[in-house]
């Protein structure tokens, strides 16, 4: 049919489709984030909460008993997010 509006076919309406997609299957943020240095062997930096906006791109996530482990081998503790407080690590 000529003039017929069919709102599945609209750019706006497939791109907030695509949008909500996209937000129902981002994964979850890890609880746990080890910033890694430069270099072939890339050691652990430093240890951050899963949600914190200051550790850099080189990282991986880790559960709970590794980033306690790292920060018992001396690894820091990010200094704005506090894992050690929230790992219950204490000097």
């Amino acid at each position: 049919m000529a003039g017929t509006h069919r709102p599945q076919n609209c750019p706006g309406t497939q791109r907030k489709a695509e949008e909500e997609y996209g937000r129902r299957t981002k994964p979850a943020a890890p609880e746990w984030i080890v910033e890694r240095g430069i270099g072939v062997d890339r050691p652990p930096v430093q240890v951050h909460s899963g949600t914190c906006h200051m550790a850099g791109k080189r990282r991986r996530p880790v559960d709970r008993e590794e980033a306690r482990r790292l920060l018992a081998e001396g690894t820091s503790a990010c200094t704005h997010c506090r894992p050690d407080t929230g790992l219950g690590i204490t000097d």
